[in-house]
């Protein structure tokens, strides 16, 4: 943006005054525009600092502007040091001008100097952000850098007509909607980048997460940048190479450890499983199926996390996708089925926001219908029906009081699954469209103390699927939540430590219960006729794969 005003005043043949003061007044107008997020603040900054000295005729340089940049906004806001954004801003601004020339030259070698440096400019920010990024997430992006060069040009070109297209819009709403029209064909390139690389597959390789994982990404970088960046005339650099060789050695085994114990995973579950309970943190996002039929129940926060476990449970298609409300730990992992989905089952849009949600699965190809109570159908041999909301009611339709509750049945097992629902209305369907026993219920709200001992009462269930995050902050499930299974004889089953969970119909009416690690389930449940039942019991009842 601002190189584009300096070359253009240039070519008007504007003083240089004139265009550092143009050049500061859009930088201060995009800054208000998009808010001092840290990110843009670090960027800012650097921008005055350099425009103030190319007007005092000392034009400073990239590294000790960044620095001096990075000191004076920690000392006067220490807790920028504690911002991801803040973090990985200076990092990527630093690989850029540290590794973004070498790597250039290096690649120069073997290709054309112009391809070289459209490369090393992303794997430059790449490699300098990764050790952060594996905090966020313990995982490599193998296409990070060929979608940086797919989405790269677009950026500017959205940005700067974006940023007119808002200036403009006060004095001359009709130019401004054409530049927004411009602004929107960038933008949707970016956005179909995206969408296409992550829709490939092996798209991440695992890695280990927290301190550990930083370090030794840090080492595996600096050792590759030794061996990699070191001069023509320079000595082998055997020692480094050595490690770094060991270093991947290991690291592939690590992966390809992780890439089979997935596999054996799906091997051990029960072959007629109907039922799964995503590991997705706290949030929603269970799997049911008959044969090679799928539906999905919400999809939790992260899109990376659903699309791990659809992977692990061998799921490319969705046939049927219920988002039972718009809480984003029930839609924030959208991204990994769109253009993936059937059928959506949606509940009433709160805004605008939850409209576009709606047009954006429309636009990967689903049917899009607003679900409520009546509504029935079938996936493969299992009958499906919308127990909750009523359609046309002026209460209880949106956010957790208006809950899409559907209920499957068949081959062996009856499920409900109540999305956020609490006491309130769940007292409400009680009365609205009374459920009875099930076998299998989804807890409401992640075990929240805002529940119906009614509901609960009536359900029977004998296993509660309590889709939570470990050490979340809601302190859930509650111990009235719990008290309340254990009062009724349902088994709970929590994400949270058991991982994720797979229920199969057994012999003469029993269950089988497979999860991934083995966790304390509370109070088991009474034994009875139709007792949960499973190999390898970890308890009295239940089962650890």
């Amino acid at each position: 943006m601002i190189a584009s005003i300096m070359l253009l005043g240039g070519y008007l043949r504007l003083r240089r005054s004139w265009r550092i003061g143009l050049s500061l007044l859009t930088l201060l107008g995009f800054t208000v525009l998009v808010t001092p997020e840290p990110s843009v603040l670090r960027s800012a900054v650097m921008a005055t600092l350099t425009l103030l000295s190319i007007g005092a005729g000392r034009p400073g340089r990239g590294v000790p502007t960044l620095l001096a940049v990075v000191i004076g906004l920690l000392v006067t806001d220490p807790w920028l040091a504690r911002n991801y954004g803040f973090a990985l801003s200076v990092l990527a601004t630093a690989g850029l001008l540290v590794l973004a020339g070498p790597l250039a030259r290096v690649l120069a070698q073997w290709m054309p100097t112009a391809l070289a440096a459209i490369i090393a400019i992303p794997l430059a920010a790449q490699l300098a952000c990764q050790p952060v990024l594996i905090l966020l997430n313990p995982s490599l992006p193998l296409y990070g850098v060929p979608a940086n060069i797919l989405a790269g040009p677009a950026a500017p070109i959205a940005t700067v007509v974006g940023l007119v297209a808002c200036l403009t819009l006060p004095v001359l709403p009709g130019v401004a909607v054409a530049l927004l029209g411009l602004a929107w064909l960038p933008s949707a390139w970016i956005a179909a980048v995206a969408q296409g690389v992550s829709l490939l597959p092996g798209t991440r390789l695992p890695w280990p997460g927290g301190a550990p994982g930083v370090l030794l990404l840090a080492l595996v970088t600096l050792l590759t940048l030794v061996v990699v960046l070191r001069g023509p005339t320079a000595r082998p650099a055997r020692w480094p190479a050595a490690v770094l060789a060991v270093l991947l050695v290991g690291l592939g085994g690590y992966a390809g450890s992780l890439i089979g114990a997935g596999i054996g995973r799906v091997a051990s579950f029960p072959p007629d499983w109907q039922i799964a309970a995503c590991d997705i943190g706290q949030g929603d996002a269970v799997v049911v199926r008959d044969g090679d039929q799928y539906a999905l129940v919400d999809v939790g926060p992260d899109p990376q996390l659903l699309t791990v476990c659809l992977a692990t449970l061998g799921i490319s298609r969705i046939n049927l996708l219920v988002l039972t409300h718009y809480d984003l730990d029930h839609i924030g992992g959208v991204d990994a089925v769109l253009g993936k989905v059937d059928t959506a089952l949606v509940g009433v849009p709160e805004n605008a926001q939850d409209e576009r949600l709606h047009e954006r699965l429309a636009a990967g190809g689903a049917t899009v219908h607003q679900g409520a109570r009546g509504d029935s159908g079938t996936l493969g041999g299992l009958r499906w029906n919308i127990l909750w909301p009523i359609r046309g009611a002026t209460t209880m339709q949106v956010g957790n009081p208006g809950s899409i509750t559907i209920m499957f049945d068949g081959r062996g097992i009856r499920s409900i699954y109540l999305g956020d629902l609490g006491e309130d209305s769940q007292n409400a369907l009680l009365r609205a469209s009374p459920p009875g026993r099930v076998d299998v219920v989804k807890v409401a709200h992640h075990g929240s103390a805002d529940q119906s001992p009614k509901l609960y009462a009536q359900l029977q269930a004998r296993i509660g699927l309590i889709s939570v995050g470990a050490a979340n902050s809601y302190g859930h499930p509650t111990d009235a939540l719990l008290n309340t299974l254990a009062a009724v004889g349902t088994l709970p089953m929590r994400t949270d430590r058991e991982g994720l969970a797979v229920v199969a119909p057994g012999a003469n009416g029993t269950l089988v219960l497979w999860t991934e690690k083995v966790g304390d389930r509370g109070p088991p449940a009474t034994s009875t006729p139709t007792q949960t039942v499973a190999p390898d019991a970890a308890g009295p009842v239940g089962a650890a794969g």
